[in-house]
């Protein structure tokens, strides 16, 4: 056999063991089996057929994660896996569904026993309706004033008689003028 032969077929021995050594370290010998899942991050409860019900979304959605993420309930434990406190949030909130409450109760229920910062947004009562007012009468203050500026300088500019600042251009040039200016632009037209 000619040596030039032997060394290929010699290679490709190699790169098919090699090709199997990989998919064996890989798992894919056994594809859709997971060796460890610990490796995968903290083990979790099986989705049940309520954790997608769109009227306990909507009530998670109401209320805010205490975990200090600044999310809601839904969206931490649907986008942070690390979180130990969403998930049960959530089965507080599936088990006070399945006992008949409505969404509102289910709200007030975690007021009650967290306080008013469960909620995303504050009750538009009380102190809180300063901050849903406020907001929008600076804007409206903010919008009044600068229509203001703008009345008084355009009163301004109709009382001077004028509306440039610029001197007035002379009217009566020269033929002589005239010519060297056409001269000027020929010049840079070319």
């Amino acid at each position: 056999m000619p040596r030039r032969r032997f060394l290929n077929q010699l290679g490709a021995v190699a790169f098919v063991q090699l090709g199997a050594a990989q998919d064996s370290l890989a798992g894919r010998g056994d594809r859709g089996t997971l060796r460890d899942p610990s490796a995968a991050g903290r083990p979790r409860e099986p989705t049940a057929a309520g954790d997608s019900d769109a009227k306990i979304q909507a009530v998670e959605q109401r209320l805010a994660c205490t975990c200090g993420c600044t999310l809601d309930i839904f969206t931490c434990r649907t986008t942070d896996f690390t979180c130990t406190y969403s998930p049960e949030l959530h089965r507080e909130v599936v088990a006070l569904h399945q006992q008949g409450k409505s969404g509102e109760e289910i709200v007030d229920a975690f007021v009650a026993k967290y306080g008013e910062k469960a909620l995303m947004a504050p009750k538009p009562e009380g102190f809180n309706l300063a901050g849903y007012l406020l907001p929008g009468a600076a804007i409206l203050g903010a919008g009044a004033a600068l229509f203001a500026v703008i009345s008084r300088r355009r009163v301004a500019v109709a009382a001077a008689g004028t509306t440039s600042t610029l001197p007035a251009a002379d009217p009566a040039a020269t033929p002589d003028e005239l010519e060297r200016l056409r001269r000027a632009l020929a010049e840079v037209e070319d």
